[in-house]
């Protein structure tokens, strides 16, 4: 099994941005955490950042297409997008690929513009709140054939 693990906007900047809020690990060490849980479950992952929609929607449709690039999941952090990007929406639900959503905070105990997701209803779980832990539990989803 191969998944694909996209981080959104702004999610570069974790260890210094609001860490009260989400952490101090960087996203390289999430990453790691992430690469390393991969590892121990026998799973591959490919892990991708971007602050930019489009290369988002461009690396869900790769991910979904025949070739090296396929993968049989998803996991997304959409950051921001999460609350209005009906265009990532429509590639993540015109693809054959599960998808998780994550968050490293409990959107739904943060600002009101923050509470309601689009993605959600396109994927086949959300986990949020348990900081680089819902990564981790994405994988574990994945691996165990739970979704």
């Amino acid at each position: 099994m191969k998944i694909l693990v996209i981080h959104g906007p702004n999610l570069n900047l974790l260890g210094r941005r609001e860490p009260e809020i989400y952490g101090s690990e960087t996203l390289g060490e999430i990453n790691d955490r992430i690469e390393e849980r991969a590892r121990l479950r026998g799973v591959s992952v490919v892990t991708f950042q971007s602050n930019h929609e489009g290369e988002i929607i461009d690396a869900i449709h790769r991910a979904a297409e025949d070739g090296p690039d396929r993968c049989d999941a998803l996991v997304i952090n959409p950051g921001a997008y999460t609350h209005y990007s009906i265009a990532i929406r429509d590639a993540i639900s015109g693809t054959d690929l599960p998808t998780i959503e994550v968050h490293l905070s409990d959107i739904t105990a943060r600002e009101p513009f923050r509470k309601t997701s689009v993605i959600a209803p396109v994927c086949v779980k959300q986990i949020a709140g348990l900081g680089v832990e819902s990564y981790l539990l994405a994988i574990d989803e994945f691996a165990d054939g739970a979704v």
